[in-house]
């Protein structure tokens, strides 16, 4: 029984039981008691009365005025005793001498009885006293009452009057009086285990009352009220209990409802950060873990781990240990090498608390993408920098020639001043490609689509790059199905195509074949191809092939009088027309480029 209930009406059922086991126990004993005290005084009286009673020749018989007492057994000449007792055969009279010699008894051949001296009645008697026991006698072999009295000759002692009685047992004699109080026990356990049963139902309601009154603090049910419970009892002290507990719950259900609402709050500020963030205890192990954490570090399990095992960085353990060490928080930059690719993060940590070693907060800013776009930055700088330097050079170099050169060298000026042109030309072309690169780029800027037939966008882009073409002998194939139609911007898709084909021709030797066309793949994509007879590109350059500026063979690019930013122009039109730029190639099997976008016409 581990309920209230039960255990309320074991310990209390048992208790009364108990005590009512306790005291007719102890009534019974007292009666027994009693019972036999009362049978001692009873035999102690009559023992008085039969002396005063026995003829005075018997006691002279037994006890000679003057003489002394019989050595040996009482001779044939003594008084019968059994006689004088008549048909009084419940009682035994025993007359010892001074020295403890029984000398008559009324039940038994005095001579061969034992000395009487060490009873402790007769030892009583033969120093004057009233003695009486309760004992076994070794004669009898029962349980005997024995009441002595002195006797006296003048003034001399001279022997013991004893009466002897035996006396039936209590439980025995009174058995069928007593049995009724062997029910008593019974009774009061019943009446007991009834009142008990009543208080520990009723203690046992209180506090089941008192248990749903704690549950409905913990209740989900913004609505399950207070006072719809029933009172836990009209005890004054549980209705004391009862008023705080209800004004605790009142208070506590209000501040779980706000804790939780905070909790949703900040689960969603957690969930919405791009940020990566990381909650740990003094002990290193994780107590918090935003979605943005388990996708960086591929954390499947709770939290619990720590931080080492769910980052596998020795860098965030120890900069998370410094934390606890100085409670002052810490920023730094790292790399975090993932399955594909490394990325670069600021990582903030900083104490929990004011109180040092209480815990550690982290915060991890991805800044790979800023740490590109400064890295672009710087390249573009440098290599702008570096395409106008050698035809400012020039144009700076051949015009001081001019300027040395007699007017009557026509030669030499016509020579400078083509160098100047040309080199002017470039700058313009550069200058062109990054303007024209700064616009696609804008963020702002969003080309008007119309729906063109895409043979005839070839067709004109073909027409553009066919100049270079016969100049090396090189000729432009086209294949596209007359039917293909998308919405596009014309005039940059045009401009991509230009680039590609122009591309094409320039690295393919002389008397190639440049391939342009376009097809659909399945119901989604549209794809342009430009494929040229060229010497390849190796596969370590084709993942970079698109940026601006990057070239493969610098030497060669500048013979061709290239830009270095004509494919990143081509990848930026293909992304306003929300589709991708790919390059395949083998080296010395020529290469394909692709303009992937969607095919809606």
């Amino acid at each position: 029984m581990k309920t209230v209930f039960g255990k309320s009406l074991l310990v209390l059922g048992l208790t009364a039981l108990g005590i009512s086991c306790f005291f007719v126990v102890s009534i019974l004993v007292l009666m027994d008691s009693l019972y036999y005290e009362t049978n001692m005084r009873n035999l102690r009286d009559t023992a008085l009365a039969l002396r005063s009673v026995l003829p005075e020749e018997t006691l002279r018989a037994y006890f000679p005025a003057g003489g002394k007492p019989e050595a040996g057994p009482p001779s044939a000449a003594y008084p019968n005793l059994r006689n004088f007792l008549g048909n009084q055969n419940s009682y035994r009279l025993t007359l010892i001498n001074a020295e403890g010699i029984p000398l008559g008894d009324s039940r038994f051949d005095a001579g061969g009885l034992e000395n009487h001296r060490e009873r402790s009645e007769v030892a009583a008697a033969l120093q004057g006293r009233e003695g009486s026991s309760r004992r076994k006698s070794a004669t009898a072999g029962i349980d005997l009452l024995y009441a002595a009295l002195p006797v006296y000759t003048g003034n001399t002692l001279a022997g013991v009057f004893r009466l002897s009685q035996p006396v039936p047992n209590f439980w025995n004699r009174f058995a069928d009086a007593a049995r009724p109080y062997l029910y008593l026990p019974i009774l009061s356990m019943l009446a007991a285990f009834g009142g008990v049963f009543i208080f520990s139902r009723s203690l046992g309601g209180s506090f089941k009352n008192l248990v749903r009154l704690t549950q409905t603090v913990s209740a989900e049910t913004e609505h399950s009220g207070l006072s719809a419970l029933p009172l836990i009892s009209d005890t004054l002290e549980f209705t004391a209990l009862e008023g705080a507990l209800r004004s605790m719950a009142a208070e506590l259900k209000g501040r779980i409802r706000t804790a939780r609402e905070e909790s949703r709050r900040l689960e969603a500020i957690l969930n919405g950060m791009s940020e990566v963030v990381l909650a740990m205890d003094e002990h290193l192990r994780l107590s918090l873990i935003n979605p943005q954490a388990r996708d960086l570090f591929l954390i499947s399990a709770g939290t619990g781990l720590s931080l080492l095992e769910a980052t596998r960085s020795t860098e965030l353990e120890e900069a998370a240990r410094r934390v606890l060490a100085e409670n002052q928080p810490l920023e730094f930059e790292m790399t975090i090498h993932g399955p594909e690719k490394s990325r670069r993060f600021r990582v903030f940590a900083g104490p929990l608390s004011h109180t040092a070693g209480e815990g550690v907060i982290m915060v991890l800013g991805d800044i790979t993408r800023l740490v590109r776009l400064e890295q672009i930055r710087r390249d573009f700088v440098a290599n702008v920098s570096h395409e106008l330097r050698t035809p400012i050079q020039l144009v700076k170099g051949f015009s001081e020639t001019l300027l040395d050169t007699s007017l009557d060298d026509r030669e030499q000026i016509r020579r400078c001043i083509g160098i100047i042109l040309k080199n002017a030309e470039a700058m313009e072309n550069l200058t062109n490609d990054l303007l024209s690169l700064a616009a696609l780029e804008d963020g702002n800027y969003r080309p008007e689509m119309e729906l063109r037939n895409i043979r005839e966008l070839i067709t004109e882009a073909a027409l553009s790059a066919d100049f270079l073409a016969r100049k090396k002998g090189s000729s432009i194939v086209i294949d596209c199905s007359p039917d293909l139609s998308a919405r596009v911007n014309s005039l940059l898709m045009v401009q991509a195509l230009i680039n590609l084909m122009d591309n094409a021709v320039k690295y393919s030797p002389s008397g190639s074949r440049v391939r342009a066309g376009a097809h659909t793949a399945g119901e989604k994509d549209l794809i342009f191809e430009v494929q040229d007879e060229g010497p390849g590109i190796p596969a370590q350059h084709l993942e970079r092939i698109f940026e601006r500026f990057y070239r493969i063979d610098k030497a060669r690019s500048r013979e061709a009088g290239g830009t270095g930013l004509g494919l990143a122009i081509v990848r930026h039109i293909a992304l306003l027309h929300g589709g991708t730029a790919e390059a395949e190639s083998h080296a010395g099997e020529g290469s394909t480029f692709r303009i992937r976008i969607p095919a809606e016409g």
